[in-house]
């Protein structure tokens, strides 16, 4: 009887920390895929409010409603653009990768927008930054440039 209670002496903790562990892993990731699904959609509604045939060319930006950090760690993002994958529709997605920095954490997030968009490549998003959101340019041909933080 005493062995199976020198066992459970140094079981247990064991088994406790590594449900936290998991714990705290899906928590992160939760809360990492919550800033990349409103980061998405505030781009999706801003190209689609700046994409209306009624609105001039013209700049528009928006300051995301999202922590500076994550459990005390700061992150970044960034978003390629690429064909649908259908030769049928003239659509494009948008993938942004968020990670949370100094950890193993990264999620992905996907909008859908019209053949007219080009993503600014060089552009970042940092949480922290005091340049942390998002801009639409409409040119008079059309074309919607959208990107992070100017």
């Amino acid at each position: 009887m005493i062995p199976i209670l020198i066992l459970q002496i140094f079981l247990f903790p064991v088994v406790v920390s590594y449900s936290m562990n998991v714990w705290v892993d899906s928590r992160r990731t939760l809360l990492l895929q919550e800033a990349a699904s409103n980061m998405g959609s505030s781009i999706q509604q801003m190209y689609f409010a700046i994409n209306h045939p009624t609105t001039p060319a013209g700049k528009m930006s928006d300051q995301f409603k999202l922590p500076p950090y994550i459990e005390g760690y700061f992150y970044r993002a960034k978003a390629t653009l690429q064909p649908s994958g259908t030769a049928t529709t003239s659509s494009q997605v948008l993938k942004i990768t968020v990670e949370l920095v100094t950890t193993r954490y990264e999620v992905t997030s996907s909008i859908l927008l019209g053949s007219n968009a080009q993503w600014d490549i060089p552009t970042t998003f940092v949480s922290n930054s005091t340049n942390a959101n998002a801009y639409a340019e409409k040119f008079q041909n059309g074309t919607i440039k959208l990107g992070f933080g100017e």
